[in-house]
């Protein structure tokens, strides 16, 4: 390409058309609606106000977590480390008001903490060529082994009102984290869907050999998804200490799952190159009245990843049958 000259922004066509995601988006509706009336009919509480509320409220840290989630599965990778590393932001968080420091940046520590683990993931597995399966699952382990040395196995208790409103607060009738949520599946879904970066992203997950010939930054689109991963689990252990007003090491154990279940249920492919930030809301939905219909039925809970994992397997399925039938 002659100096001077810039390459033309990156079209959406590396992912699926429009018209196959409205299709895809509109099936996912469909299963959403089917749950809700069905649980409507068989349970009396399930629509009412404290009930809905309670929904969002639940789904609010799976929802922060899997907007993370989706920029890094649409790349064709993965984040197995998000829910150790909500533990240790929430701790760390924890530990700096506790030692007095201002609750904004008390946040902004936690949320850094979790950028940082991000880009440590992206460092090993752009520049040293380590699979996201292998790096994220040790860092997984790190997280936690971390959360529990800097707080000897301890909880963190007594933080400020202000601190604990993120999590707990509510304005009007309405859970601040799920206020929170919204603007981040708000801010995410225009980014994927609006921008330059966004189009790299499917680019980079639908071919990443085309992607790099069309002059797209590879390495750099992969560490920033990384990145974003990483910082949103911060953001969600500070939500997540904030609405239990403590931050323990054990926290969000197993919420890989219910984030990476959410981004599959919604549509998203672990090939890479497919998704959206309204699939993976619709997919947070449908865990939380997943999770919410079994507890109204008083269902043991040791049922409810079964069921997830069920879940996650048939879509990981059905989408393998798909790829190999587009391959064919």
């Amino acid at each position: 390409m002659a100096s001077g000259q810039t390459s033309p922004a990156p079209k959406r066509n590396f992912g699926l058309s429009s018209v196959t995601r409205a299709i895809n988006e509109l099936t996912i509706v469909v299963g959403f609606v089917a749950i809700s009336v069905y649980l409507a009919i068989t349970t009396p509480s399930f629509l009412t106000s404290a009930n809905l509320l309670s929904i969002l409220l639940a789904s609010s840290l799976i929802g922060i977590v899997a907007v993370g989630e989706t920029f890094v599965i649409v790349t064709g990778g993965i984040d197995l480390s998000v829910g150790s590393v909500v533990a240790f932001t929430g701790v760390m968080a924890g530990l700096a008001l506790n030692a007095h420091i201002p609750v904004p940046i008390a946040v902004l520590l936690g949320v850094g903490i979790g950028a940082l683990s991000g880009g440590f993931i992206a460092f090993a597995v752009t520049t040293l060529n380590m699979a996201p399966f292998i790096v994220s699952l040790a860092v997984l382990a790190m997280a936690r082994g971390l959360a529990f040395i800097v707080t000897n196995g301890n909880t963190i208790f007594s933080f400020p009102d202000a601190f604990d409103n993120i999590g707990g607060g509510n304005i009007g009738p309405f859970p601040v984290a799920a206020l929170i949520a919204a603007a981040v599946f708000l801010i995410a879904g225009l980014v994927l869907a609006r921008t330059v970066f966004g189009a790299e992203v499917y680019a980079v997950g639908g071919n990443r050999d085309a992607a790099r010939l069309a002059g797209i930054p590879v390495t750099r689109t992969l560490a920033i998804v990384y990145i974003i991963s990483g910082a949103l689990a911060g953001l969600g252990g500070v939500v997540l200490a904030g609405r239990l007003d403590s931050a323990q090491p054990i926290a969000a154990v197993g919420l890989e799952l219910n984030a990476i279940a959410a981004v599959v249920i919604g549509g998203a492919s672990l090939f890479g190159g497919k998704g959206s930030i309204l699939g993976t809301l619709l997919g947070v939905l449908i865990i939380g009245l997943i999770n919410n219909g079994l507890t109204l039925k008083n269902v043991q809970p040791f049922w409810v990843q079964f069921i997830q994992g069920a879940v996650i397997f048939g879509a990981v399925l059905i989408d393998s049958l798909n790829q190999k039938r587009r391959g064919g």
